[in-house]
């Protein structure tokens, strides 16, 4: 069934038009992923769909009696607000008539007319979920001022009245940023489950495959919409694509032949050969570049490093009574690439800024190579002078760019190589997306020409094109890279070994591998702990067999243990299935979705009975 219908939609912002003459719909219950370059106006879009934005043509219409939420991707909130005040500010009807009830608690006659609107929305439970949700997410501490949260803290409070909310249109803009992979993980298994229409703008691609049935690309000022995974629209852009610049190149041979049939002297006044040059005119108009033109591959001049490149040795650093780090020792050798992973908060960004100086440590040493110049990429972009323009920031940097041994470009070149055309240089860099500052913010970086990189969450707000183009640099960049990142697929590009924090005591651990090999490993070891509590529990249950249970007791007992066995192996199955983009026989994604759910309340059931039993058995 049809919830959101889009037609004629067109949208100029700062004089530069973003799309225009947009049409698509969308059918209930569909997880689309909405992708395309920064700047491109993807996050409008999604503003547009809320409501919170106006096109300046065109039509946003959305089934009668259905509403719609967003996760913007900067969350906002009031000086006095609470984890529990900021739910009352969300959007979605069933927060709206929540609001009016505690606005009216003490005006009886509007209580009354409200009541039947808070059983149609089930807002009477609206709090419980949001604080279930909390919980899932380790939030605990429901008065606690938002003023004092991380940004990965704040994050999943919003998502979690994003989800609460239980609006029939959910959009997310850059769900993932700022998350630890766990958590990112819990999202993907809420997308989904969800049977509400979700429409979502993220470059993480492992994301990406795991949630979208189906890719609105909005390129070259329209949106091109392709069902299927993500891995599946790559292949048919690429089939689109290639289909477009054969179709040029077939017109620009008929034009050719036209425009020297024009050039011989046309009869002008002939009808034949005044509508014969009205086609060669229309056939000019359509002439076009095929896709967006590329970005230049990121680069910067070899420095070599020296035989010290940096030294830790018994680092540790806390917070009160909260240990980030304690004792940590390592020795950079030349070309180490590792991902710096771990939960949020468990002091990833504190490492990064310990090594640059910016944050001194309780207790350890520091021991810099003369010859190790760093750049840190920092999750803010601190260092970007919102007031200046493009140019007047590059410029700053230097009058002339060498980009490699024979190549030397001015600013203004420079700017146009990575994807900032000269209409946009005169712009103050506060007017630029999240994911253009990115971009500006990295290459100028790489303008230092650095032997050693510290990357903090990178991949924020990086178009896909922009995150390939740092892979690629990262492949070919000879000296050492330390990477905070969240991007699954980032990490098995880019790193070869991998520091986990978030141990206890502040313990870090190393890991020599890309994470889906950990994650690999990390899964065998959590199959072993389940095997080994079922040995554990082995003599328990045969003890049982021998006590309080009947004969009908102990044969229900065996085939409950041996159904959850079965539904525990399905399960995994399903897991499996939902992770890889690869043809399946457990059927499609909805398919294996209701089946998932269907098995966990089977599941929670037969565990209920099954322990009724074990007490039983033990006597008790």
């Amino acid at each position: 069934m049809n919830l959101l219908s889009v037609l004629n939609l067109s949208k100029t912002v700062h004089d530069v038009p973003l799309f225009a003459h947009v049409d698509f719909g969308l059918d209930e219950g569909e997880h689309v992923g909405l992708v395309g370059r920064n700047g491109v106006g993807k996050s409008t879009l999604l503003s547009i769909l809320a409501g919170t934005a106006a096109p300046d043509e065109g039509t946003v219409s959305l089934r009668r009696d259905s509403d719609t939420v967003m996760l913007s991707q900067i969350v906002t909130f009031a000086p006095e607000d609470t984890i529990d005040s900021f739910l009352f500010e969300g959007m979605g009807k069933r927060i709206a008539i929540r609001r009016k009830y505690q606005e009216n608690i003490h005006d009886e006659a509007k209580l009354a007319s409200l009541e039947t609107e808070l059983h149609a929305t089930d807002a009477w439970n609206l709090e419980n979920d949001y604080h279930t949700l909390l919980g899932e997410l380790g939030i605990s501490d429901f008065s606690a001022k938002m003023d004092i949260l991380s940004g990965g803290q704040l994050k999943k409070i919003a998502i979690a009245r994003v989800l609460a909310a239980k609006a029939d249109l959910i959009l997310l803009d850059e769900p993932t940023n700022h998350l630890d992979i766990q958590t990112i993980t819990w999202l993907e298994n809420q997308v989904k489950s969800s049977p509400k229409t979700i429409i979502f703008v993220t470059h993480d691609r492992y994301f990406l495959n795991a949630v979208a049935t189906s890719i609105l690309e909005l390129a070259e000022g329209t949106i091109h919409f392709h069902p299927g995974s993500f891995s599946a629209y790559l292949e048919r852009r690429e089939e689109r694509l290639s289909m477009d610049q054969k179709a040029q190149e077939r017109l620009k041979v008929i034009l050719r032949r036209e425009l020297a049939w024009m050039q011989r002297g046309a009869r002008a006044r002939s009808t034949k050969a005044t509508g014969r040059i009205e086609r060669i005119e229309e056939m000019q108009s359509s002439l076009h570049t095929v896709g967006e033109e590329k970005q230049r591959q990121f680069a910067s001049q070899e420095r070599r490093l020296g035989k010290k490149i940096l030294h830790m040795e018994n680092v540790s650093k806390a917070y009160g009574n909260k240990v980030l780090f304690d004792d940590f020792t390592y020795d950079f050798l030349d070309g180490d690439h590792i991902g710096l992973i771990g939960p949020n908060g468990s002091g990833k960004s504190t490492l990064l800024d310990i090594i640059m100086g910016i944050t001194e440590p309780d207790s350890g040493i520091i021991g810099r190579g003369v010859n190790t110049v760093f750049a840190y990429y920092d999750q803010q972009s601190k260092t970007l002078p919102e007031g200046k323009t493009i140019t007047e920031y590059i410029t700053d940097k230097a009058e002339r760019i060498r980009l490699s041994k024979d190549e030397i470009v001015s600013p203004g070149r420079f700017l146009e190589l990575f994807g900032f055309p000269e209409v946009m240089q005169r712009q103050t860099i506060s007017r630029l997306s999240g994911g253009e500052r990115r971009r500006l913010y990295l290459v100028c970086k790489l303008l230092d020409n650095p032997n050693f990189l510290l990357l903090d969450e990178p991949t924020n707000d990086l178009d896909l094109e922009t995150m390939e183009n740092l892979e690629q640099y990262l492949a070919d960049f000879s000296g050492c890279a330390l990477i905070v990142s969240h991007d699954r697929a980032f990490l098995d590009q880019c790193c070869d070994k991998l520091f986990i924090l978030g141990g206890e005591s502040g313990s870090v651990s190393a890991f020599p591998g890309c994470f889906s090999d950990y994650q690999k490993a990390e899964e065998a070891e959590e199959r072993e702990k389940k095997e080994e509590t079922k040995k554990q529990q082995e003599p328990a249950r045969r003890h049982a067999e021998k006590k309080g249970l009947s004969f009908k007791e102990q044969k229900e007992y065996e085939e409950l243990t041996k159904q959850l066995e079965a539904l525990e192996s399905q399960q995994k199955a399903l897991e499996e299935s939902f992770s890889v983009a690869a043809p399946t026989t457990l059927g499609t994604l909805q398919e294996r979705n209701a089946a998932y759910e269907k098995n966990k309340l089977l599941q929670s059931q037969l565990e209920e009975r099954w322990f009724i039993l074990e007490e039983k058995a033990e006597g008790n």
